[in-house]
């Protein structure tokens, strides 16, 4: 019989735990019990005295039906915390073996198994631990449970008999059960109330092989039987997330019931309308529309200490601040005074897990432009973004604005991008790629100007003259077609009494401008904007047809709000 839902700390675990008891064993304690003394062994594996003790028959009951009698009657070790059936009534291992068959029966692993995993082994260990006068000891149980052992209790649980050593382990006899106290992962699957979002998380799950981990039984046509299986979860949303299902690490997790995730998933599943040329589409809106309500739900406590989390909670989703600083970012995922009204924590129900809380939320008390809702900026010096370029000169020159300009950190990236055309009578052009746009979100869209004194101080009135340019979107449709949006106005940057440009100009181009698709996450471009100097020759006195460009910003759109700095819809 394989035997599954063995973590590799289990292992490493036990074999250290079992290490340090043997040193921790007093001279009483070793002429007491010596493990290694022969005499000392009964007859016989576990299962066999389990299922020889008429008091325990309804635990022998329970583990012959979960398929575990074949493993505690095969060679490895293992100590057994047996309720009597004092504590484990008939009716109840009736119920336990039923629930355990429904579950299988609908389709469910024996790694997910509830039964297995909150009752069978959380009274069942890996390797001997045997009991002494000085034992004050955690052990892993075979679900990855930790549990205090002392001379006469596990886990507060008086023991009945200890210490009864088989061939393969040592028997324990208990007056009650052992309580099963879920963490932050678990609690989801156990709350009714909050299955939307576990059966989401656990859809990344899976239960990978180890056969370095394993014990082979030989070899059947050419290929290792194992005697018993040892898998590990692997799932990719904790690594992304935060090991919510850990022992070892402490989280708190703001959990949406499921009104309020279905609310959600239908608000935001429009967000993530991709083109039905992109591969995989539909499962990617899905999967989006959900990690959106996720992402920024769960904190580490290693990460948030006590004196630090009144003031701010930071979740696993937030940028370090040495990446934003570098980034130019703003501090997306990171929720101020959480306890406060209104705010992350407030109207959450508390539960205390393992490893940590659960904050049961019938609202959701996050504004998604704090989350996945961001600003979008394109630094137009980057050529990761430059698409197209005509009738101008290649590559575009990249400006830098040194520390003794007045400019610095007033320019973003303290770069821009010259576009200067390849002769003094044609107007240049230049398309970018826009990543990451939602659909159907209001975007108030702008570029970002930079007057030619932040890269040279002692630049030219003919240098400082004002742009004009037209801007125009490619849009991508449903149907993967890429086609023109023209906008008919004529942008141009402020001008000052002596018609020069001096100053950062942020030029309002459109107000909660939506597009049909989305391109978040992808690498292929779905949005790409084209900016065109429009200056005719008439106007090269007043205007600049030299186009110097910051970036661009795609802000979602908020009713009666506006950047810091000025912004302008020029006709």
């Amino acid at each position: 019989m394989k035997m599954k839902n063995l973590y590799i700390k289990q292992m490493v675990f036990a074999a250290v735990a079992t290490a340090l008891l043997c040193n921790a064993c007093s001279d009483e304690w070793n002429d007491h019990y010596d493990m290694n003394d022969a005499s000392m062994v009964n007859n016989g594996t576990l299962w066999n005295a389990i299922t020889a003790d008429g008091n325990l028959s309804n635990f022998a009951r329970v583990v012959e039906g979960c398929g575990y009698s074949a493993i505690l009657n095969g060679s490895q070790t293992f100590s057994v915390f047996a309720p009597t059936n004092d504590r484990l009534t008939s009716d109840q291992a009736d119920s336990l073996i039923a629930s355990f068959n429904t579950q299988k029966a609908n389709g469910v692993s024996s790694d997910d198994n509830t039964v297995v995993r909150q009752f069978l082994q959380n009274h069942i260990s890996l390797y001997k631990h045997p009991v002494s006068s000085l034992t004050n000891d955690s052990i892993m149980l075979m679900n990855g449970k930790y549990a205090v052992l002392t001379p006469n209790a596990i886990d507060g649980m008086n023991f009945l008999s200890k210490n009864t050593l088989y061939s393969n382990g040592v028997l324990f006899t208990l007056g009650d059960q052992i309580k099963y106290f879920p963490n932050v992962f678990e609690y989801l699957g156990i709350d009714n109330e909050l299955d939307s979002v576990y059966n989401f998380i656990n859809s990344y799950s899976e239960y990978v092989f180890q056969p370095s981990m394993s014990v082979p039984g030989g070899i059947v046509d050419g290929r290792t039987v194992y005697l018993d299986s040892v898998t590990v979860l692997n799932n990719i949303l904790f690594n992304a997330l935060g090991e919510i299902n850990s022992e070892d690490s402490t989280y708190w997790m703001v959990a949406p019931v499921n009104d309020e995730w279905n609310k959600l998933v239908s608000e935001y599943t429009d967000y993530f309308n991709y083109a039905t040329n992109v591969a995989k589409y539909d499962s990617m809106q899905y999967a989006n529309a959900r990690l959106a309500i996720v992402r920024g739900t769960i904190f580490s406590r290693t990460e948030n200490p006590d004196e630090a989390f009144n003031d701010s909670a930071v979740s696993t989703s937030a940028l370090s601040y040495t990446t934003r600083r570098l980034l130019e970012e703003d501090p997306y995922y990171i929720f101020y005074k959480p306890f406060a009204s209104g705010n992350i924590f407030d109207g959450t129900e508390d539960i205390v897990c393992s490893n940590g809380h659960v904050r049961k939320a019938k609202t959701l008390n996050i504004d998604n432009r704090n989350t996945f809702l961001q600003t979008i900026k394109v630094e137009a010096e980057s050529v990761l973004y430059q698409d197209t370029i005509q009738d101008a000169e290649e590559p575009l020159t990249v400006r830098r604005v040194t520390a003794d300009n007045p400019f610095y950190d007033k320019i973003s990236g303290n770069a821009f991008v010259d576009v200067t055309p390849k002769t003094s009578s044609t107007n240049p052009l230049v398309r970018f790629n826009i990543p990451n746009v939602l659909s159907n979100v209001g975007y108030d869209i702008y570029a970002v100007m930079a007057p030619y004194a932040a890269y040279d101080t002692l630049a030219t009135h003919q240098q400082r003259l004002p742009n004009a340019f037209r801007p125009l979107f490619r849009v991508t449709d449903k149907n993967g077609k890429m086609g023109d949006r023209t906008i008919n106005k004529t942008y141009n940057t402020v001008a000052d009494e002596n018609g020069e440009t001096n100053v950062v100009d942020t030029v309002l181009l459109q107000s909660n401008y939506t597009f049909p698709t989305c391109s978040y996450g992808l690498s292929e471009p779905q949005l790409k904007l084209q900016i065109r100097s429009t200056v005719t020759s008439r106007q090269t006195s007043t205007y600049s047809r030299t186009l110097h460009i910051d970036c661009f910003l795609f802000v979602p759109h908020v009713e009666a709000t506006e950047p810091d700095n000025a912004k302008r819809n020029n006709q």
